[in-house]
């Protein structure tokens, strides 16, 4: 039997809209948070078209919550936002934190060169 893994792809030739929220919670609800933006995920926004994954985040010193997710388009992030099933996930977590929405595109990315590879014994250039 094998596992199935969810892996978010970055990759700056795909073309995705980035959502990066940063929540600003209190430590005695950072958990709650989590729990309702995972549940929102696997409710809701997962069915909704343009979807493609969410990754939820939180900071070791409970005051924060990231969201970083990525959609097919804006037009898609944008119908999400009106979406009545996905309205009053929103809403709660509004009720718990103050959220920071910014939507990116991708420019770059690098990725350690796995073992075995050329670029895995190049030493970093020298200052």
């Amino acid at each position: 039997m094998s596992a199935t893994r969810n892996v978010t792809v970055i990759d700056p030739v795909q073309p995705v809209l980035t959502l990066i929220n940063v929540f600003d919670v209190s430590p005695s609800r950072q958990q709650e948070l989590v729990d309702l933006l995972v549940h929102a995920t696997e409710t809701v926004m997962k069915y909704r078209p343009g979807f493609i994954a969410a990754n939820i985040h939180r900071s070791e010193d409970g005051t924060r919550v990231v969201n970083y997710a990525q959609w097919r388009s804006r037009d898609d992030f944008e119908a999400m936002l009106q979406d009545p099933s996905a309205i009053p996930h929103m809403r709660a977590v509004g009720e718990m934190a103050n959220a920071e929405p910014m939507l990116f595109e991708i420019v770059h990315v690098r990725s350690c060169a796995p073992s075995g590879s050329p670029d895995a014994s190049l030493s970093p250039p020298v200052q």
